[in-house]
């Protein structure tokens, strides 16, 4: 076994590699760019090298730079994780040659794979079922489209190379062929620098069935059952699970014996998944499943595989990889349970699933355990970056049966708080809650046919905006962070202090005012109208910077807070007196009556909102007069008078 690897990934993968690592007793070397000098693995792994600048070019995409940070560790392998170099034939080779190992299947394993025409003539070849299609080398369009009518339409008209559904077109009718050929060819062109295409016939309700592979180099090879992943958008995936739902026994060995026999026909040693498009408009037929592509290395989505077969499968990956035997023979291998794997995103369901950047200033997951995995990436305070790829994190849980799972998900997503970047959690739970979802009523195209309610915003309801207003105002289940007298409400010389506070959600303007009591109630009234909640409504609402959000279930609402004490210094500006925006008591004096003081000069820290705040002059002026150190004051109370002749 190796004693130390390094890892050529970033992120959540890394991180995930690094936990199997660490129970075996390897060391790990994390490599990072300048974007991820202080991101989550390097913290974890036991070493760290710098690679280069923040674009994947200059730094996850230079094989040299990787080998060498090897090299100069003293690691033994490199792990690839997922993406980047990680089905790059070239990069293996170049690892190899540099004396170190590649955790991964041979260069010539994915170069088998790599070009999905040349892999479907190979799996053809091998007796592996293969969709309906054209997959030769000529590229003229009269040729393509003769294949097109011979398939009949519709068709898919797919690039040869790459993935991620770039390239790709579906065609009804003949008309049509020529304009998506050419859509299709420029997409592709560039993506992969390869514009060259195969045809295939459309699937009417297709399923994304996959199954997860493992060889070794000692000729054997297993499956370990296999993965649902029809829930996709422009063909990204986002709920996996595993087992498929409406599998039967008679599909399910063919489809993995169909999985074993690709597998074999390239001699594969390590982790791999085949992946197979399945025609679901009569169910789940053993004649209705074909062929679709190999992705080389460890997927995204293996978690599901792993709660459902109790098998860690980045430790078979070290093992395969030192040489080993696979760890378990295939009648050992049985599948227990139903698990799903919900990916977090920093994206904008509503906008298209527009990506999202923004710094996660909060950030709650519910705690794990055996029956709930978060693997993330990330840490509260972390950014996320425009260079990579928006994942926060996934979520993935284990039941006993298909419906224990997905109620066990829904759950997970309800304890989930990200404050800071728009997310799609609340569009994850629609989809999770979905009536034909969650009957396992699921193909490729179910997300576009209902993407207007699945991504359908709802304004906030009273209590949210009570909340909002209470978290903003600070005081939450303290009622004396607005008041030190609160506890004398109920008494006649004291009344409950009114404090406003203005927010704005989604272009409205709210105005809130609230009135503490001592008993932890806020009455909040809003447009005339008032409620009264408990302050401890407030507990599922986080501050951040200049915002509050608010969480409802898995759904959340983010308001802007105006801020008080630019408001109070802007008025001041003018005026001879700055006073205090709310209720606080006065921590720091540093100025004194007589003084001179410029524009921007600190006078006073003024705690308040459980935070303290530096109140600085609006102008250049002489203190007339000065709040004292350890005043309670109220809103409006004068902290600062100037003189007004002396105002400049």
């Amino acid at each position: 076994m190796f004693d130390k690897i390094l890892i050529a990934n970033r992120g959540e993968i890394a991180c995930r590699v690094i936990r199997t690592a660490r129970r075996m007793g390897i060391a790990t070397v994390a490599v990072y760019s300048d974007a991820d000098s202080r991101s989550l693995h390097v913290e974890m792994a036991d070493e760290a090298v710098h690679i280069g600048a923040s674009p994947v070019g200059e730094s996850y995409l230079v094989a040299a730079k990787i080998i060498e940070a090897a090299k100069a560790t003293g690691a033994q392998a490199i792990h690839p994780g997922y993406g980047f170099l990680s089905e790059n034939p070239d990069f293996v080779e170049a690892v190899e040659a540099a004396g170190l190992v590649f955790i991964g299947p041979s260069a010539a394993s994915i170069r088998a794979m790599g070009l999905k025409d040349a892999a479907k003539r190979l799996m053809e070849k091998a007796g592996v079922p293969v969709v309906p299609g054209y997959h030769g080398e000529g590229q003229e369009i009269v040729i393509l489209a003769s294949k097109a009518r011979e398939i009949g339409y519709p068709v898919l008209i797919k690039a040869r190379a790459g993935g991620g559904g770039k390239g790709m077109r579906k065609v009804e009718d003949p008309d049509a062929f020529p304009e998506a050929l050419a859509a299709a060819r420029r997409e592709a062109k560039a993506a992969f620098g390869d514009d060259r295409v195969l045809v295939e016939k459309y699937v009417e309700k297709p399923r994304h069935i996959e199954v997860q592979v493992f060889g070794d180099n000692h000729g054997n090879v297993v499956h370990l059952f296999e993965r649902d992943c029809s829930a996709q958008r422009r063909h990204q995936k986002v709920i996996e699970e595993a087992p498929a739902p409406g599998m039967t026994p008679e599909m399910r060995a063919a489809m993995t014996e169909a999985a074993v026999t690709a597998a074999q026909a390239i001699n594969y040693s390590g982790a791999g998944t085949i992946e197979f498009i399945v025609d679901a408009s009569q169910g789940l037929r053993p004649d209705r499943f074909w062929f679709m592509e190999m992705n080389t290395r460890l997927q995204v989505e293996h978690p599901v595989t792993e709660m459902v077969t109790g098998v860690d499968l980045v430790e078979w990956q070290l093992r395969v990889a030192s040489g080993e035997r696979l760890p378990k023979l295939q009648d050992q291998i049985l599948l227990s349970g139903h698990a799903f794997e919900a990916r977090l995103y920093a994206e904008d369901a509503a906008k298209g699933f527009l990506p999202a950047i923004g710094t996660l200033h909060h950030l709650r997951f519910p705690p794990a355990t055996p029956e709930l995995r978060v693997e993330t990436g990330v840490r509260e305070g972390d950014a996320i970056s425009p260079f990579y790829d928006p994942m926060i994190a996934k979520l993935v849980v284990h039941g006993p049966d298909r419906g224990a799972a997905l109620e066990a998900l829904g759950e997970a997503l309800s304890g989930t708080e990200i404050a800071g970047s728009v997310v799609n959690t609340a569009f994850l739970a629609a989809l999770a809650s979905d009536v034909d979802f969650a009957a396992g009523d699921v193909d490729t195209g179910l997300i576009e046919r209902k993407q207007a309610e699945l991504t359908a915003s709802h304004a906030p309801t009273t209590g949210q905006l009570a909340a909002a207003a209470i978290a903003a105002a600070g005081v939450e289940t303290n009622p004396q962070a607005v008041d030190p007298w609160a506890s004398l409400a109920g008494y006649a010389h004291f009344h409950a202090p009114v404090r406003q506070v203005r927010l704005s959600h989604e272009g409205n303007e709210i105005v809130a005012k609230l009135a503490i009591a001592a008993n932890g109630n806020a009455a909040v009234t809003i447009d005339g109208a008032t409620t009264t909640q408990p302050l401890a409504t407030a507990r599922r609402a986080a501050r951040w910077p200049g915002h509050v959000t608010v969480f409802a279930g898995a759904a959340s609402h983010t308001f802007a807070v105006a801020d008080p004490f630019a408001e109070a210094e802007a008025a001041a500006a003018g005026g001879d007196a700055l006073r205090a925006p709310m209720p606080g008591l006065v921590k720091v004096v540093r100025a004194a009556v007589g003084d001179a003081v410029a524009k921007g000069q600190p006078l006073l820290v003024l705690e308040a909102m459980k935070m303290e705040h530096t109140i600085s002059a609006p102008h250049d002026g002489i203190v007339e007069e000065i709040a004292t150190e350890g005043a309670q004051v109220t809103d409006g109370t004068v902290l600062v008078r100037f003189q007004e002749e002396a105002k400049a």
